[in-house]
């Protein structure tokens, strides 16, 4: 099918009234071979994102689409969202508060279609976020190492440039906790990665808490493999097998020492043996719970209107599952 743009920007909007405005009109000024379009993704946002992405809209050279969700469903609901709604060739994803140098956007695109590769991901030789934050990175990058069918060491970036294919591969999925990468590898190992700048934040702080890494990295843990699963039965013949050595060691003690002493002991394993599988029952109740939402039909998100430069009239509100 034929795509009447070389490139789709897409990019979520959340609390980024004061830098949406520096980042669009730095990609205004960009050449894209084959011309390119934005595409912004308003996650319920509680500041006027909404009034400031739409006069961008209204005012701005580019073709740009403006998408409001009826409330916040988090950054990876939002990149789904709009996947679905670009209509380049290929597709870049960034985040709205200009660490990644909007001139990096050609050289990420030049690569990926001069390589032919369906994803190309970005890396940074220094990431301006506190040191918490890349902690928490690394930490997801290596859960996703671990359970993941993804090139070892790969750095899973929000900065990366999809093919239409794949984009209209992701966009399948319907349920409602989407992990972009995942969804990646599992349609195609064609990927590839460059190096940008990684500059500091140009407004206000990130709007990624602890909070919502926690939920990235469940979402890794549980929505893609079933090793934590294994894991748990692992773990439970591992016990099963101590307690059988336990039980031969007080045998033991029984018959050549006489009653054996230990309640302090004896208690330190109770309690060590109930958090663990009070753990694992917490693990299969999180499993349990999603598959309860998914099958409930809990959307992936809600588009409250889509505004196009071309044509600055509301859409009626729609559910979008897929």
């Amino acid at each position: 099918m034929s795509r009447p743009f070389g490139l789709s920007i897409v990019i979520p909007v959340y609390n980024g009234a004061g830098s949406i405005g520096r980042l669009v009109q730095a990609l205004e000024g960009l050449t894209v071979v084959g011309g390119h379009e934005i595409v912004l993704v308003v996650d319920g946002s509680p500041d006027n994102s909404d009034e400031v992405c739409r006069r961008l809209a209204a005012a701005s050279p580019l073709p740009i689409t403006v998408i409001n969700h009826a409330r916040n469903y988090g950054e990876h609901n939002a990149v789904m969202t709009g996947l679905r709604h670009a209509r380049g060739d290929y597709i870049i994803n960034m985040d709205d508060d200009l660490q990644n140098p909007p001139s990096e956007v050609v050289k990420l695109y030049d690569h990926a279609r001069q390589s032919g590769k369906d994803v190309v991901y970005t890396y940074y030789q220094k990431k301006e976020h506190a040191a918490w934050r890349n902690l928490g990175s690394r930490f997801a990058n290596w859960v996703a190492d671990v359970l993941l069918d993804k090139p070892k060491g790969l750095y899973m970036s929000s900065f990366r440039c999809m093919s239409a294919f794949v984009a209209e591969q992701v966009t399948r999925y319907s349920g409602p906790f989407p992990h972009i990468d995942g969804l990646i590898f599992q349609v195609t190992n064609s990927i590839d990665r460059i190096e940008v700048d990684h500059l500091p934040r140009a407004d206000g702080r990130s709007n990624y808490t602890l909070r919502r890494l926690i939920n990235l990295w469940l979402s890794i843990l549980l929505n893609f493999s079933g090793v934590p699963l294994r894991l748990a039965t692992v773990v439970g013949v591992a016990l099963g097998f101590v307690g059988l050595i336990g039980l031969f060691a007080v045998l033991v003690e029984v018959v050549f020492y006489g009653t054996p002493e230990g309640w302090a002991s004896l208690m330190v394993v109770v309690l060590f043996v109930a958090g663990i599988q009070l753990v694992l029952l917490g693990l299969i109740g999180e499993y349990l719970g999603r598959l309860f939402l998914t099958a409930n039909n809990k959307p992936q998100s809600v588009v409250r209107s889509v505004v196009r430069r071309e044509d600055l009239r509301d859409r009626p509100s729609q559910r979008v599952n897929g």
